[in-house]
């Protein structure tokens, strides 16, 4: 409320002030009564402060019992509204909040208004929370300035560097100022198409969203209009991919050119590309034209932010919507929270306290986003670390921008999950894609394996579109994407799936795999299957065939373990029996698992015949394992516990079919009340046994419950 505390006619001057700035008239502007006039250098930042007279304020009250909150406290408490607040609560408890860290050469002042800190909670600090995302920062075209720039040259300069002194002079005619540069219609449509494929390649797979920051109003029009232009190429050249070129194997598309291999990418998004949607934010005028209000009234700009913040999809609804991309200048660079977006594209100078909060639009946390990335087009990088440096390090630790310092970390990571299978012999994977399958077995070296893989898969969903990443790294992560699906496929792993992994990487490896013969999307064969056989005997080795009959049995074992726990138990037991006994003879494993499987194939049949091994046996079996801890069990005590097992499965049949009884506490205490009764006085148990045995009826009943109600 500190503005409350200003002249009211100076307020309006400084109004004046500003608006003519806006328009970018080159010329001094003395406001009445301020204490230095404005000049305007090309930036539309003002300090409307400097044009207020500072006058006597009074004393309000002198307190000590009152407490003032100063949020945003890192910027204009050294001027005039913060002399007036001090003046009128002199005996006030003044705390200021921030969430941007403060300028180093500001940071003295700031204490000496505040105070030291009482506690600080910095960027490095909330991504290791969880609380926020890592930015990650990307330069596209020529550098441009983060601050002021001395002239017009030095903005030529870093922008058309590239250009010969002949050129750059025809440049210079043609476009006075900088305004007029970064406003040129024909460079928002090169840099919109770029973004375009950018925002296709790398966000748009993602189901994430982006903003654009555009030079100004006129700008961020003109980016519209292109940025839709844009699409509606980009549609009509997917539409127009024959489907030979679709459907090309990989070696064909790795001599394509960059271009082509983009859309055939890009094709399976097609209907999302097609529904793609953009739209404006900014403030408006009263001499604006016409068109301009769809952007510039409070009401549409809700309704374009409520929309952007849903998440991304083709269809319009009140949970998705094909709003992908929104396009400001100041506003909504602040204080604006939508988690959906991944991408801010700059083409706006950002002052140095302005930058990190602008950038701090990416880094919410929102489903499997990973990381935030500004991608600039007008040059902050070359100006970053002048930026940054304004800041303490410690304040600003983890906001480490630049993606070409993950390129190290990406080459770091792949040769961590290559070492796993080069330290172990296996120098030539593709021709050894079997034996790596193989050393994975070990749990141990399969962890590892798992955990260097994602990390690897993790970094190359971050600089997959970039062309400075080697082309081995792509081959390499097909490569080792073909072993973790193999390794699934024979370990029955569930830790081997890419859930999480970037859906573009994804995309890449199933394609790969699928080339290679294994469909990513088939589940292996199970041991039930009739041609389970015939693919166990199609495998190469019997080392092979003998660890892909062991695992497929485990996995197995676990699908039924719940519903019939004695039997589970036994064969677990059967089968680590076998795999000790026979535990480097291949051929003679084989063979035993073999036998093995041909009776876990079979079912729990054979010491129960007269049974139905799905309803029946397995509450037999659990009775009957209990009843074997008492230090009587003869042939007629176990005919005793299966006529018993048998009559208390027919009341638990009968009590588990009442409509609610799974969701009712009574019914289900009653059931088991019922138990420990007939086992205490018919099965002689004592009563903590028969507690014991009657929940764990209960809970097989409940495992079955489809089975026992049929």
């Amino acid at each position: 409320m500190i503005q409350k505390y200003q002249d009211t006619e100076a307020r309006r001057t400084a109004e004046r002030v500003r608006l003519s700035v806006e328009r970018r008239e080159i010329r001094v502007l003395e406001a009445p009564g301020a204490e230095s006039p404005i000049r305007q250098t090309g930036s539309r930042e003002v300090i409307l402060e400097e044009t207020l007279p500072f006058q006597g304020f009074p004393e309000l009250n002198r307190s000590e019992r009152i407490l003032v909150l100063v949020d945003e406290a890192h910027r204009s408490q050294s001027r005039l509204l913060h002399r007036n607040l001090r003046k009128a609560l002199p005996n006030a408890a003044i705390i200021g909040f921030t969430g941007t860290p403060i300028l180093a050469k500001e940071k003295t002042e700031t204490r000496a208004i505040f105070g030291d800190f009482i506690d600080r909670y910095l960027l490095r600090d909330a991504e290791q929370d969880g609380a926020t995302v890592p930015i990650r920062y990307e330069g596209r075209t020529a550098d441009g300035l983060v601050k002021d720039a001395d002239s017009l040259d030095t903005l030529f300069e870093d922008m058309f560097r590239g250009y010969t002194p002949r050129e750059l002079a025809q440049i210079k005619a043609k476009y006075a100022t900088q305004g007029d540069v970064l406003e040129a219609p024909l460079l928002i449509e090169k840099k919109a198409a770029d973004m375009l494929e950018h925002y296709v390649a790398g966000i748009l797979p993602e189901g994430f969203k982006g903003q654009v920051v555009a030079s100004s109003r006129a700008a961020a029009v003109t980016y519209y209009e292109k940025l839709g232009l844009a699409r509606d190429r980009l549609v009509a050249e997917l539409e127009a991919l024959p489907p030979e070129r679709l459907a090309a194997d990989e070696d064909f598309l790795e001599t394509l050119s960059h271009r082509e291999r983009f859309l055939i990418a890009a094709h399976p998004h097609l209907a999302m590309i097609r529904a793609l949607e953009f739209a404006v934010v900014v403030s408006g005028y009263h001499n604006d034209p016409e068109h301009w209000k769809n952007w510039t009234t409070k009401k549409n700009q809700e309704a374009h932010i409520q929309r952007f913040k849903r998440p991304l999809g083709p269809q319009r609804t009140e949970k998705s919507d094909p709003l992908g991309l929104l396009i400001v200048t100041n506003m909504l660079l602040t204080g604006f929270d939508a988690p959906v977006e991944q991408v801010l594209y700059l083409d706006r100078r950002i002052i140095a306290h302005e930058l990190l909060q602008a950038i701090a639009r990416v880094n919410r946390t929102y489903g499997g986003k990973r990381y935030g990335l500004v991608v600039d087009y007008i040059g902050v990088a070359r100006h970053l670390n002048e930026a940054l440096g304004e800041y303490d390090r410690e304040d600003i630790a983890g906001s480490d921008l630049d993606i070409h310092s993950e390129l190290p970390k990406l080459r770091d990571r792949h040769a961590r999950v290559m070492g796993i299978f080069t330290s172990r012999g296996l120098t030539d994977l593709l021709h050894q894609v079997q034996e790596a399958v193989e050393r994975l077995a070990d749990l141990k070296i399969r962890a590892d394996f798992i955990n260097k893989l994602r990390l690897f898969y993790e970094t190359l969903g971050l600089l997959e579109h970039r062309p400075e990443v080697p082309p081995e790294m792509f081959r390499d992560a097909k490569l080792l994407g073909f072993i973790n699906k193999a390794a699934a496929n024979l370990y029955r792993d569930p830790a081997f799936n890419l859930l999480g992994v970037a859906a573009k990487v994804r995309a890449l490896i199933d394609r790969h795999v699928t080339a290679r013969g294994v469909d990513s999307k088939i589940e292996p064969i199970a041991i039930t299957d009739i041609d389970f056989a015939r693919a166990i005997g199609a495998k190469d080795s019997p080392r092979t065939r003998a660890l892909k009959m062991q695992h497929e049995a485990r996995y197995h074992i676990t699908r039924f373990e719940n519903r019939n726990p004695g039997y589970a138990r036994k064969m677990s037991e059967r089968l680590e029996e076998i795999l000790k006994a026979f535990k480097d003879d291949w051929d003679a494993q084989e063979q035993a698992l073999r036998t093995y499987m041909d009776d876990l194939q079979a079912g729990d049949v054979n010491e129960f015949p007269d049974l139905s091994p799905e309803s029946e046996t397995p509450f037999v079996r659990l009775v009957l394992d209990i009843t074997q801890r008492q230090a009587v069990f003869d042939t007629p005590r176990r005919e005793k516990m299966i006529t018993l097992t048998l009559e208390l499965l027919g009341h638990i049949r009968q009590e588990i079919r009442r409509v609610g009884f799974w969701q009712s506490e009574a019914q289900r205490d009653s059931l088991i009340r019922h138990l420990v009764r007939s086992l205490m006085l018919e099965g002689g148990f004592d009563s903590t046994l028969s507690k014991e045995l009657a929940y764990q009826l209960v809970a097989l009943a409940h495992h079955n419950r489809d089975i026992l109600t049929r």
